[in-house]
């Protein structure tokens, strides 16, 4: 069985799925059980959560090192405990300090949310860092994600946060900064005002809680920021 810890947007759609093929049970907030069920799982207590064999954490970044600290004394040996954010140095490092030697480590990021995946897993991109598994272990959660038809990617913590600083980190920034312009549709337009429309699109269902800890927690973040932001002042200083 398959415990899920958090029941946000991305908790959601990895229930959904995950009950397709195991029994999931989630700890989350009261007054979400009717959706839960819904979704083809059962609510339960954060000890029964904690005592399936994989446990997977759908928490915003920022509540990582409290809920590490809260679950670490009810994981049974062997278990895999699995994060989701969509940075993973620190989380990486968060969860080596915190959990028993006697648990699983893997460090993940989907590559997708709920709009993206809403029909299906096909063709999607998952990021998996080896912190501490075994590697029978991984291999078959990486048969699994394959059959699924997801795209896996294994790498370090560090490198998947140097690359995700600026296709996701800068993407969302760049996105952000149209909805504060004030972008639109309008009548004449051009391809390459609705690309970056689209841009828009794409953050305007996520939280500023993502936006905020996808920047705060990612070691090369702000450096791919601020070089944006000078090779932006510095096209502008030509045009003046």
């Amino acid at each position: 069985m398959i415990g899920i810890i958090g029941f946000g947007r991305f908790g959601k759609l990895t229930a959904r799925y995950l009950a397709e093929d195991f029994e999931v049970k989630v700890y989350t907030a009261p007054g979400k059980t009717d959706e839960v069920v819904r979704l083809g799982s059962v609510v339960d207590s954060l000890e029964a959560v904690c005592a399936q064999k994989l446990v997977i954490l759908c928490v915003p970044i920022s509540a990582m090192e409290p809920t590490l600290k809260r679950i670490a004394p009810m994981l049974n040996p062997g278990t895999v405990v699995v994060d989701v954010c969509s940075v993973k140095t620190l989380p990486a490092r968060w969860m080596t300090e915190a959990l028993p030697d006697h648990v699983s480590i893997l460090a993940t990021h989907p590559m997708f949310g709920p709009d993206s995946a809403a029909d299906s897993l096909s063709g999607r991109k998952i990021v998996l860092c080896r912190v501490r598994i075994e590697e029978k272990r991984f291999d078959n959660m990486l048969a699994y994600l394959t059959a699924k038809g997801l795209k896996v990617f294994d790498t370090s913590p560090e490198e998947h946060d140097r690359q995700i600083a600026v296709t996701l980190a800068l993407t969302h920034f760049i996105g952000r900064s149209l909805a504060r312009f004030g972008a639109e549709d309008l009548p004449i337009d051009t391809e390459g005002y609705k690309r970056l429309r689209h841009i828009l699109g794409v953050v305007e269902n996520d939280t500023w809680q993502l936006f905020e800890d996808m920047n705060r927690y990612n070691p090369y973040a702000q450096d791919a920021r601020k070089r944006f932001m000078a090779a932006m002042s510095d096209i502008d200083g030509r045009l003046e």
